[in-house]
């Protein structure tokens, strides 16, 4: 089993309000770029969605389930019939998108014992959390040659990671790390 964490960020870091939804001054940035550069598996995700498990927090899960059971194609009906796991305090009810379910207990026990393939999309929280618990395997981050010069960054400290692959992909880099 491996976590992998999957990011939009800028070139400065940020990964916050990539799409604007967010409604913060410098959000949007992935957006500017068109839909094409946000479009389909753009974090080659394939199999993962047949095999593996997507974690969303509260938030990223709100605003995916309303925007994604109404789309089809490929990778939207990949994407809707990929089992999901919802870590959320405060929501109760997950049916608004298939294959949604609450996880139950605590967030880092929980994913250590999943036995799937664990694929976190946005939800920086969940994604900081699981590496402070030292549960992150890989970061599969699609680097948009934008500057927001401020917003929540995924990364605090300094890390070390090693790099696996760069691809371009659109106007982007999908630049792949391993933590172990």
């Amino acid at each position: 089993m491996s976590v992998i964490v999957v990011e939009f960020t800028t070139l400065d870091g940020v990964v916050e309000d990539p799409d604007g939804s967010g409604g913060t001054a410098f959000g949007g940035w992935a957006f500017r770029h068109g839909p094409e550069a946000v479009a389909g598996d753009k974090f080659r995700l394939g199999a993962l969605l047949d095999t593996g498990v997507l974690l969303f927090g509260r938030t990223t899960w709100e605003l995916f389930a309303k925007l994604w059971p109404g789309r089809s194609g490929e990778f939207p009906d990949r994407l809707n019939a990929a089992a999901k796991l919802v870590a959320s305090r405060t929501l109760h009810d997950v049916s608004a998108w298939q294959n949604s379910v609450l996880l139950q207990g605590d967030l880092a026990e929980a994913i250590a014992r999943e036995e799937r393939d664990v694929v976190v999309i946005g939800s920086v929280g969940i994604a900081q959390e699981l590496a402070r618990h030292d549960l992150v395997d890989e970061y599969r981050l699609l680097v948009f040659p934008s500057v927001a010069g401020t917003g929540r960054r995924l990364f605090g400290d300094p890390a070390d990671f090693s790099l696996v692959s760069t691809t371009r992909v659109g106007p982007a880099i999908l630049s792949t790390y391993r933590t172990r």
